[in-house]
């Protein structure tokens, strides 16, 4: 049996049982809220490596602003966005984020920054954790631990002060919080309850209420990508069947890190820059016909999501095909294999000595790995240097009592020598050998996605998120797939997320059809039939013989859901008299559920009906009308006594249960 036994047993609870015939009502314009009118969308990618904000006014939708660029930056890195780093002080409390974290915590001295806490790449703890609630920890740098939704909070918080206070410098006046609607990106990949748990950071952060919650959409990053790629013409990109991969490095043509400013309408605008979206379906896009089917993978620092969608027209609704897929493929991958050649050269015993005793300096080195690593590219042939900081070398002759290049010489690791000049020196195999692991996995996931009946006729490959500047997968993506379909990557890579969240913000309505990831159910009473039910489900209540346990569903998982729709069930207390009704509402990610009590079935909400106080003409079969409303990200379940309308909302919970 699963974790909790049989409810209905164990509480006496008040239980129900389907009214037959069950039936589905497409109800799609009933209870909408009115539409509040926001001055300005703000969209947020709170990306695992970096972040940042964009935002268009409602009155001028065609104009996209990004944020102003940053005080900081690296050598070899284009800073639109800035790192995802965060700093507190040694009594918890927010003190930085970004490049101004990172560049505050390396000046410490290094007694002192052991008592700071550091933390970066956080967001892949969402994606890895199995039971996230709202105690999950994060580590920072030194050791120590804090609560994720702190952690979460306070970037968001920072996000929202910066773009109020950009906002505001630009009108001249102050802008108020209320008239800003708030969009902020996920993986699609992630599970239930990591989109949730972005939602309540979101709230203590601030930028809506759970009275409110209209104010912030939580949109799926390649969703959001999607929409964008629809405006694009045909020189804000490059197709790669045309032509082969380079580094951005030959003046006639850009591509890959050295994108020079697209050929986009830019206005500087007191430093951010602004991006015209012509109000017009993209030429790419007039290719396109009713039902074509193109991909979107976003490759970025921590997960790799794909998402097959399809055309809709005349209005070019986009309607999903095959469930959002993915992993932890992003480029996060290739800086743990540089980890494990050091570790290899130098020693995972000293590796972890170091990270611990010399935590900035070791962020320093993977800042040195990182720009090296975009220089990375197929047919370099000359050789890739990497700094290494001085107290690495220093602590590594304390540590092991001989130099970094007798390591070097002794390690038989080839294509890394040591440079005179105090660098490690890597051949360009051995920079492509540490992109390999994670490329061959998003290669290969992609391929098992394209061997899926749902996704036959694929006409375009979009190649989107910061990853995707990569020559190497840019080549790998496009000998793989580039005889199915046409490989296409917008200009400005990094920030097409970006764009598209705000345009989803102005219009959510774009997304027409999404596929459930979950199937949901309610736990209910069914008359106890001999040998097709399982005898220790049965339950004798009034003489009447029960099956408990039944896992009645309202949608399969990977099931088609048009945006809104509503599906409506309704029940009958499984006994006349009782006066308070307690619905359960359960998750699996299995297809067919027969029980609650089957491994994998989550209970995600309870919905309670008082039914006191009611007058004595109730019918004697009371109809219990339960509905589930399928929103963006969210789910709503509401319960109404049809004799006397009471009702009683709830919105699926993954965290507290």
């Amino acid at each position: 049996t699963s974790a909790y036994s049989s409810p209905a047993k164990s509480l006496g609870d008040p239980g129900i049982t389907p009214l037959s015939p069950s039936h589905i009502v497409k109800d799609s314009d009933a209870d909408d809220a009115v539409e509040q009118l926001f001055l300005v969308v703000v969209a947020i990618d709170f990306g695992t490596t970096s972040s940042g904000y964009a935002y268009s006014f409602t009155k001028e939708p065609e104009c996209i602003h990004v944020m102003r660029r940053w005080e900081g930056g690296d050598p070899g890195v284009s800073n639109q966005k800035t790192p995802t780093t965060i700093l507190l002080t040694p009594e918890r409390k927010f003190h930085s984020f970004g490049y101004a974290a990172r560049d505050f915590y390396h000046d410490l001295d290094p007694t002192e920054s052991k008592h700071w806490l550091y933390f970066e790449k956080f967001k892949m703890k969402l994606h890895t954790t199995g039971n996230l609630t709202m105690e999950t920890d994060l580590t920072a740098a030194n050791g120590k631990k804090v609560k994720a939704l702190e952690i979460f909070a306070y970037a968001l918080q920072f996000f929202k002060e910066q773009a109020l206070k950009e906002l505001s410098d630009q009108g001249g006046s102050d802008f108020e919080n209320t008239e800003v609607r708030w969009v902020i990106t996920v993986p699609a990949i992630w599970k239930q309850p990591a989109k949730q748990f972005m939602r309540q950071a979101a709230y203590k952060a601030g930028m809506a209420s759970p009275e409110n919650p209209e104010q912030l959409i939580i949109a799926l990053e390649p969703e959001a990508a999607s929409i964008y790629c629809r405006k694009l013409r045909l020189h804000q990109m490059i197709d790669l069947s045309n032509r082969a991969p380079v580094n951005g490095y030959s003046p006639s043509d850009t591509i890959g890190t050295g994108f020079t400013q697209g050929k986009e309408h830019v206005r500087r605008n007191r430093q951010s820059r602004t991006f015209m979206v012509e109000n017009v379906i993209g030429e790419i896009w007039s290719e396109l016909e009713e039902g074509d089917r193109y991909i979107v993978v976003d490759s970025g620092g921590g997960t790799v999501d794909m998402t097959v969608h399809q055309i809709r027209l005349p209005e070019g609704h986009l309607k999903e095909l095959y469930k959002a897929t993915g992993g932890p493929y992003g480029s996060l991958g290739v800086d743990y294999e540089f980890e494990k050649l050091l570790c290899k050269i130098f020693g995972e015993d000293f590796i972890e000595q170091f990270k611990i005793k010399r935590p900035a300096a070791w962020v320093d080195l993977m800042i040195a790995f990182e720009s090296r690593k975009r220089a990375a590219a197929p047919d370099r042939t000359n050789p890739l240097n990497i700094t290494l900081p001085f107290s690495f070398i220093d602590y590594y002759k304390k540590f092991r009592g001989h130099s970094v290049e007798h390591a070097l010489r002794k390690s038989n690791v080839d294509f890394v020598k040591w440079s005179s000049q105090g660098m490690l020196r890597m051949s360009p195999d051995a920079m492509n050998a540490l992109f390999k692991p994670t490329i061959d996995q998003i290669v290969q996931h992609l391929s098992e996605v394209f061997d899926k009946p749902e996704v036959t006729n694929v006409k375009f490959l979009f190649l989107v998120g910061g990853f995707a500047e990569s020559p190497l997968l840019q080549q790998a993506v496009q000998s793989a797939f580039g005889s199915r379909c046409r490989v296409i990557i917008p200009q400005d890579v990094g920030l097409t997320i970006l764009k598209g969240a705000v345009l989803f913000g102005l219009d959510p309505a774009v997304i027409k059809v999404r596929r459930s990831p979950l199937t949901y159910g309610v736990g209910v009473l069914n008359r106890f039939v001999e040998g097709k039910h399982p005898a220790e489900k049965l339950l004798v209540k009034d003489g009447t013989r029960w099956c408990t346990d039944v896992f009645d569903k309202f949608i399969s998982a990977d099931q088609s859901v048009a945006l809104g729709e509503t599906v409506t069930r309704s029940y009958t207390p499984a006994k006349p008299s009782q006066l308070v009704i307690v619905i359960n509402i359960y998750s699996s990610e299995q297809d067919s559920v027969g029980f609650i009590t089957e491994p994998g079935v989550k209970k995600c909400g309870t919905l309670r009906l008082d039914l006191t106080g009611t007058d004595a003409a109730v019918p004697n079969r009371r109809e219990i009308k339960t509905l589930m409303q399928f929103g963006d990200t969210e789910i709503k379940a509401m319960a109404v006594d049809v004799a006397t309308s009471k009702s009683v909302k709830v919105g699926i919970d993954f965290l507290n249960y």
